[in-house]
């Protein structure tokens, strides 16, 4: 007897097929603290112990339309780590340990191995995060999604105690402000990169080169394993995520009053990627600043005496590290740059 969903386009079969095909990657994820994951109507997670006043923190977050590139490389395994990183670094922004994540997947027609490769993305991802990977939902929308797409959408909750939060409001004019290099575009600005890089130069997915490939689908980094022991530490005074709104717009939310940030555009160098796209769009510093990280993908903000101590954990654990410049007395509570851009070539 022919399936009458099935006919209407949604295949259940498919998605318990998927969910099979990810069980394992899913099931990587979890811990002690997972006392029920996939298959309920809900996940449950124990809170851990050791904290005086827990306060748990939550974000959400997509991937945008870099989830464009990879539909049309059909490349699925590391999208889902732009999907973990957006709503776990944000979280690590707060001055949380990221706990537990779920995911949502609204697509075309649920093939399940293209399924199970990004969601083990994501599984993957979370385990980089040191969170578990607790549930999630995949629907399929045949009228509501063109063929081949999907969008992802990430929920994760941290936790920390009250007294340790990171706070604009203890941020003080001296502090120096450090700059963790960002893995590339991350998962920002690619509306304009699309129309920069393909519509304006009537070009398609293929007809771009490898490397240039290559570094458009670089995933969003992880910044949980190096900063969260810093913080852990009481190393860090605030911290910003530079996703949508770059330097000029996310560092600021760091900041209490009457502070704003001087930096020196000499302290740190812009990937190539970064000249190339101002060129053919001819933007402005401004607009670079605003649609794009240049290279920062993570600030912190730092005691003076802490810094030669916070660099050299950053530069012990992998990352490049700059010091990009200070904290100053500001009413406007602005971002002002010092110098040129420094672009690599």
């Amino acid at each position: 007897m022919q399936d009458a969903y099935a006919t209407a386009g949604v295949d259940i079969a498919a998605g318990n097929k998927a969910v099979e095909l990810m069980q394992g990657a899913v099931n990587a994820t979890q811990n002690a603290n997972v006392l029920a994951g996939l298959g309920g109507f809900g996940s449950l997670f124990k809170l851990p112990t050791g904290y005086q006043q827990p306060v748990l923190i939550s974000g959400a977050d997509g991937v945008g339309s870099k989830l464009l590139l990879a539909i049309a490389a059909n490349q699925h395994a590391t999208i889902g780590q732009d999907l973990v990183a957006m709503v776990a670094n944000d979280i690590l922004a707060q001055g949380a340990k990221p706990l537990f994540m779920l995911d949502y997947m609204g697509i075309n027609t649920v093939e399940p191995a293209k399924v199970a490769e990004i969601v083990t993305g994501i599984a993957q991802a979370c385990q980089a995060a040191q969170m578990a990977l607790i549930g999630g939902e995949t629907a399929e929308l045949p009228d509501l999604y063109a063929k081949n797409h999907y969008d992802l959408a990430g929920f994760a909750v941290g936790i920390a105690d009250q007294a340790k939060l990171l706070n604009p409001d203890n941020v003080q004019a001296g502090d120096v402000i450090l700059g963790l290099a960002s893995s590339g575009l991350h998962s920002n600005g690619y509306s304009l990169v699309r129309k920069l890089l393909l519509t304006d130069q009537a070009k398609q997915w293929a007809d771009l080169s490898m490397p240039d490939q290559a570094t458009l689908l670089t995933p969003t980094k992880l910044y949980i394993q190096t900063v969260l022991p810093l913080i852990e530490q009481g190393l860090v005074v605030a911290a910003a995520h530079i996703t949508g709104g770059g330097l000029l717009e996310n560092l600021p939310r760091a900041l209490g009053a009457n502070l704003g940030a001087q930096l020196d555009s000499q302290s740190w160098q812009i990937p190539a990627i970064f000249k190339r796209l101002g060129q053919l769009g001819d933007l402005s510093t401004t607009e670079m600043l605003r649609t794009f990280n240049l290279g920062i993908g993570f600030t912190l903000i730092v005691r003076p005496a802490d810094v030669a101590a916070v660099m050299a954990h950053l530069s012990t654990h992998g990352e490049t590290v700059s010091v990009l410049g200070q904290v100053v007395p500001d009413d406007t509570h602005q971002v002002t740059m010092q110098g040129a851009l420094n672009y690599a070539n």
